[in-house]
């Protein structure tokens, strides 16, 4: 195994990341398909003498994938088996099983992750909706009273979920605008004083 143990250590030195140029249409987020997962690696390893290999074996209810390294020493790395169920009992299903699982076969024995890797869809932070976080802005500054600005705060806030930087700017306006309310609460106050001097 020195040959291929050599040829895979230079050759994931040159490993690029897999970038996320598709996009799934029902959670609208960038993803990297099989074709980018292949380009990031390929080079490096046809240039190190390396061939990939990725065999399927039968399965009742799914895929089962193998990604394989072949030196042209005649050594074989073998990566393990790993299991993807089809979704769905049809041609369709079993060739989406099959290019998922082609892909994070590969992903797994190469070491790469996409570009940006955030983990599995349940662990992503929610994206915010900057038109909802707008309105929610314009509310805050149309508060009229302390009531309506802390409401206002309250609910933008919420929205923000964990995204700091709309953190960020659902303070600064609320504070502005609290400034704001402050400043023409004394002005009210002291056109009131100067009234009732002149009363007197």
């Amino acid at each position: 195994m020195k040959n291929i143990a050599t040829a895979l250590v230079k050759a994931q030195k040159a490993f690029g990341p897999a970038l996320k140029t598709s996009t799934n249409p029902h959670f609208r987020s960038k993803y990297a398909d099989l074709s980018a997962c292949v380009e990031a690696v390929i080079d490096a390893l046809n240039d190190n003498g390396i061939f990939l290999l990725q065999k399927n074996y039968d399965c009742p209810d799914g895929i089962m994938v193998e990604t394989v390294f072949v030196h042209e020493s005649g050594e074989m790395l073998e990566c393990g088996i790993v299991h993807f169920p089809a979704t769905k009992k049809d041609p369709q299903g079993y060739a989406s099983a099959l290019t998922y699982g082609r892909r994070y076969s590969l992903m797994a024995a190469c070491g790469i992750a996409p570009e940006d890797d955030d983990g599995n869809m349940a662990s992503r932070k929610p994206s915010v909706d900057s038109n909802l976080m707008a309105d929610h802005l314009v509310a805050i500054q149309d508060a009229k009273n302390a009531d309506e600005l802390k409401k206002a705060y309250t609910e933008a806030y919420k929205a923000c979920g964990t995204d700091a930087n709309w953190q960020k700017k659902v303070i600064a306006v609320k504070d502005e605008k609290k400034a704001l309310l402050v400043a023409v609460s004394d002005s009210v106050k002291q056109v009131v004083n100067e009234v009732r001097k002149i009363e007197k």
